[in-house]
C-alpha cells in the first residue's frame, strides 16, 4: 500500500459512563429476560395487566376464546389417536420403571390436563419417557429393592418426581433456562443412545420369560443376567415377543415409508396389546410360562399427598433423582417442542414450558403419578394426526379416564413380552447412528462426547455415562474459553480487507507489520495464554523476515473487533505487552476495540498509556497509518514519531 491510499483515520469514542444502577438493571434484563416479556404490558391499565398477566402463565386463556369448531375436530383425531400409543407406552413405561402398571394410566391422565393450560406448544403430547423410567430403576431402585418394597419405592418415585417439579417450575420462574443448554446436541444424542441400548438389552427378560434379573444398569450385568440363566428361557415367550417386535418395525417402516398412513404406526403398540391379550386368553399362554400383566384397579388417580416422602432416610436420593430426570426431561421436551413449532412457523416460551411441566409433575406427584415432559414418538404422532393446539392432550385424557373407569379389566392377559416388544420398538428410534456419524464429519470432539456418554451409560452406569457427557462437554466449553484462537492476518489483494491466511493462502501479510486476531472475550482464564501466544507469534514472525530477508518488524496490530468484554486481568496482560513490545522497540497498535473493552481501556488509563492515536476503528486504518509511517519516516524510530492523525492536527493548528 501506497502513500496515496492512506487518509486520516478517525478516532474510536469511549461510550458515555452510564448509572451504575442502570448498567445493573441492563445486565440483568440482558441475562434473563432477552426477550422482553414485559414489552406487552406498557401504557396497558391495571385491569388489563392482570389478564395478560394471567395469560401469561396460563396461554389456554389466551387462545381459548379464539378456538373453532374445525380446530377441535382436527384435536379430536389427534387426541384418539395418541391415547391409542399412550395407553400401552404407559403401561410398558410404567412397567420399565418398576412401578405398578396402573400407575402408568395416571400418568397419561393428569399430567395432559395440567399441560394444556399451562403450555404454550401446539404439538407437545404429554406422557412419561423410557429414559426417566431407567433412570428411576437405576437411582431409586439402588437403596431401595421395588419387588421387596414396593410401597417404600413408589413414595420415593412419587417424591423424585414432585422435585423434579419444583426444580423445573423455579427454572422457569426465575428465567434459568439456559442451564439446560449445557446439555450439548452430542451429549444428548450418545445418552439417549445409551440409555436405549440398556433399554432395549433389559427387555430381554420379558422377551425370554426370565423371573429373575439384575438390577444393574450395565451391559455387562445385563448380558450376565441373561446368559447365566439359559436354563430358564421361554421360547413360548421368545416367539411371541420376536412376531410382536417383528409387527411393529414392518408398520414403522411402511409408515415411514408412506407418511399418509401415519396412523398404522400410532396403533400398532394398541393393536399389539390387544391381539396378544385375545392370543393368551385363547390359549391359556399364561398357564404355559407366558406372564401377563394380571389384575389391574379401575378408577381414577387416588391423592398421593401423604405419600411424598419428605422424612424418608432415602430423601437425598429422591431429590438427586429427581433433579437429574428433572433436567433430561425438561432438556427432551423443550428440544422436541420447538423442533415441531419450526415446522408450523410459531414461537414457543421455553420458560413458560418448564413452567407447565413443573406445574403437570406437582401436580402429578399428588395424584399417582411419576415424571412426564413431552415425548418425541407422542409428539410426533400428534404431528402427524393434525393436531391444532393443546386440546389434543384433554382429548388423550379424556380416553385414558374412560379406560381408567371401564376397561382395565380387559388388560389382564396382555402379555409382558408384548410391552417389551412395543419398548425395544420405541427405542431403536433413538439410537441415532447417523447423527452420529455426521457429528464424526463435522466434529471430531463432539463425535468424543457422543461416544463418551454412550460408552459410560452402556458399560458403567446411567448416571455415570451422563456425568462423563457433562464434564466433557464443560470441559470443552472451558477450553473453548481458556485457549481462544489467534490468527494472523493478511490483505486480500486489491481491497482494504484483511483476513486470515490459514482461511485465504492468497492474502498477503503486511511488510513490518504482525497483524493478529483475537477470536474471544480476554478474562482471567485466558489472558496468561494471550500473553504467551501473542509473544509466540511475535518470535515465529521474527523468524520469519529474518530467514526471508523481508523488512523488519515494527508494529503489532491487534485486531480486537470479536472481543466483546475483557476483565482486569486482560487489562494487565494488554499492559505487559504493551512494555514488552516496548523493550523490543515495537509498537503497539489496536484495532476496532469495542464498547466495554473502551469502557475498560478507559477507566485504567491504557488510553493514555498506549495514546489515543494508537487506537483504530479498522484494521485497514491501522496499517494504513503504520504504513504511512514507515515510508515517510524510515529515518525516525517509530517509537519516537508522532502517528500521522497527531502531525496532521498539529500543522492544522500552525
Amino acid at each position: 500500500m501506497g502513500n496515496s491510499d492512506y487518509h486520516t483515520p478517525r478516532g474510536v469514542a469511549v461510550p458515555p459512563p452510564k448509572p451504575f444502577c442502570w448498567a445493573v438493571r441492563t445486565a440483568l434484563k440482558e441475562t434473563f429476560f432477552p426477550d422482553d416479556p414485559f414489552r406487552q404490558f406498557k401504557n396497558q391499565p391495571p385491569s388489563r395487566k392482570f389478564v395478560l398477566g394471567l395469560q401469561y402463565f396460563m396461554p389456554i386463556l389466551e387462545w381459548a376464546p379464539r378456538y373453532t369448531f374445525q380446530s377441535f375436530k382436527s384435536d379430536l383425531v389427534a387426541g384418539i389417536t395418541i391415547a391409542s400409543l399412550a395407553v400401552p407406552q404407559g403401561i410398558s413405561y410404567a412397567n420399565l420403571a418398576s412401578l405398578p402398571p396402573i400407575v402408568g394410566l395416571y400418568s397419561s391422565f393428569v399430567p395432559p390436563l395440567i399441560y394444556a393450560m399451562f403450555g404454550s406448544s401446539r404439538d407437545v403430547a404429554v406422557g412419561t419417557i423410557a429414559v426417566a423410567s431407567l433412570l428411576l430403576t437405576s437411582m431409586i431402585g439402588g437403596v431401595v429393592n421395588p419387588y421387596e418394597n414396593p410401597k417404600l419405592y413408589f413414595q420415593l418415585a412419587v417424591t423424585a418426581t414432585f422435585f423434579s417439579g419444583v426444580l423445573q417450575t423455579a427454572l422457569g420462574l426465575l428465567r434459568l433456562g439456559f442451564i439446560v443448554d449445557f446439555l450439548s446436541h452430542a451429549t444428548i444424542v450418545g445418552f439417549m443412545g445409551g440409555a436405549a441400548t440398556i433399554v432395549c438389552l433389559q427387555q430381554l427378560k420379558g422377551m425370554l420369560g426370565l423371573v429373575h434379573f439384575t438390577r444393574g444398569t450395565d451391559m455387562v450385568s445385563v448380558l450376565k443376567s441373561v446368559f447365566t440363566q439359559v436354563h430358564q428361557w421361554r421360547w413360548e415367550s421368545a416367539v411371541l415377543g420376536c412376531l410382536f417386535l417383528f409387527f411393529l418395525l414392518l408398520t414403522r417402516y411402511f409408515s415411514k415409508r408412506k407418511p399418509a398412513f401415519f396412523w398404522i404406526n400410532a396403533m400398532a403398540p394398541l393393536m399389539s396389546v390387544i391381539l396378544g391379550s385375545i392370543l393368551v386368553y385363547l390359549t391359556h399362554a399364561e398357564k404355559h410360562g407366558v406372564q401377563v400383566i394380571g389384575h389391574l384397579k379401575k378408577g381414577l388417580n387416588p391423592p398421593s399427598l401423604s405419600d411424598l416422602a419428605f422424612g424418608s432416610p432415602y430423601l437425598v436420593t429422591a431429590i438427586k433423582t429427581g433433579a437429574v430426570t428433572g433436567i433430561i426431561a425438561l432438556a427432551e421436551g423443550i428440544a422436541v417442542g420447538r423442533s415441531f413449532s419450526m415446522f408450523k412457523n410459531y414461537h414457543i416460551d421455553g420458560n413458560k414450558e418448564m413452567i407447565a411441566f413443573g406445574m403437570m409433575n406437582i401436580a402429578g406427584s399428588c395424584t399417582s403419578c411419576y415424571l412426564t415432559t413431552g415425548p418425541f414418538s407422542r409428539t410426533a404422532v400428534n404431528f402427524n394426526a393434525g393436531c391444532k393446539s393443546a386440546v389434543s392432550n384433554i382429548v388423550m385424557a379424556t380416553a385414558v379416564m374412560i379406560t381408567l373407569l371401564f376397561l382395565t379389566p380387559l388388560f389382564h392377559y396382555t402379555p409382558l413380552v408384548v410391552l417389551s416388544s412395543i419398548i425395544i420398538a420405541a427405542m431403536l428410534g433413538l439410537i441415532d447412528y447417523e447423527a452420529a456419524i455426521h457429528l464424526w464429519k463435522v466434529d471430531k470432539f463432539d463425535f468424543v462426547v457422543c461416544m463418551s456418554a454412550y460408552i459410560g451409560v452402556v458399560f458403567v452406569s446411567v448416571e455415570i455415562g451422563l456425568t462423563i457427557a457433562v464434564t466433557m462437554s464443560m470441559l470443552r466449553l472451558l477450553l473453548s474459553l481458556a485457549r481462544p484462537r489467534t490468527h494472523v492476518l493478511g490483505n486480500i489483494p486489491n481491497t482494504m480487507t484483511y483476513r486470515s491466511i490459514d482461511q485465504y493462502p492468497n492474502a498477503n501479510t503486511v511488510p513490518g507489520m504482525l497483524i493478529l486476531h483475537i477470536d474471544a472475550p480476554i478474562y482471567f482464564a485466558n489472558s496468561n495464554y494471550l500473553r504467551e501466544r501473542i509473544t509466540r507469534w511475535i518470535y515465529e514472525e521474527e523468524d520469519r523476515v529474518k530467514s526471508c530477508g523481508e523488512a523488519n518488524l515494527h508494529y503489532v496490530i491487534l485486531d480486537m473487533s470479536a472481543v466483546g468484554s475483557i476483565d482486569t486481568s486482560g487489562m494487565s496482560m494488554l499492559d505487559e505487552v504493551k512494555k514488552d513490545l516496548d523493550k523490543r522497540g515495537l509498537k503497539l497498535v489496536l484495532a476496532n476495540p469495542g464498547s466495554e473493552v473502551m469502557k475498560k481501556l478507559d477507566k485504567t488509563e491504557f488510553i493514555q498509556n498506549i495514546g489515543q492515536e494508537w487506537i483504530y476503528l479498522t484494521v485497514g486504518e491501522a496499517v494504513g497509518a503504520c504504513n504511512f509511517m514507515l515510508h515517510t519516516c524510515k529515518r525516525t524510530p517509530p517509537t519516537l514519531r508522532m502517528p500521522p492523525a497527531v502531525e496532521l492536527t498539529a500543522q492544522d493548528n500552525v
